[in-house]
């Protein structure tokens, strides 16, 4: 397995954990404050809020984008907890990995019964939940 599977399959370990303890039903913040605290504990670098600038004729744009975790520098996690995901929440996650010059992303809903039920994995233009 892959050293960005291994990643990411630790990621969504650590959002079960969050959801078998929490639950349905917060807001989007609490997940992430929990994620993110989660991911700490078991050992992982985690940004909070990363902004995402807009490029536009070489010209850096603060548009108050902000992508919910980036874990090692590597995978962005955008978190939801609504009752349906749409396609223009996973083109946010693939607009954060162009911008941030990112390859891989997780789309995780944790308003599911099980929160494995809720995850999509995003890499470079494809998708495959």
């Amino acid at each position: 397995m892959s050293a960005v599977n291994q990643l990411t399959e630790a990621i969504i370990g650590a959002a079960i954990e969050v959801h078998k303890r929490l639950g349905p039903g917060l807001l989007e913040s609490a997940y992430r404050v929990c994620l993110a605290h989660e991911l700490r504990k078991r050992g992982f670098e985690v940004t909070e809020e990363q902004p995402v600038p807009v490029v536009y004729d070489e010209i850096k744009l603060e548009c108050g984008f902000r992508a919910d975790l980036v874990v090692n520098g590597q995978v962005v996690v955008e978190l939801k907890a609504k009752t349906t995901i749409h396609p223009v929440d996973k083109a946010q996650v693939l607009s954060h990995l162009r911008l941030l010059k990112l390859r891989y992303g997780l789309l995780i809903n944790f308003h599911e019964v099980r929160v494995v039920d809720g995850v999509s994995r995003i890499v470079n233009g494809y998708e495959n939940g």
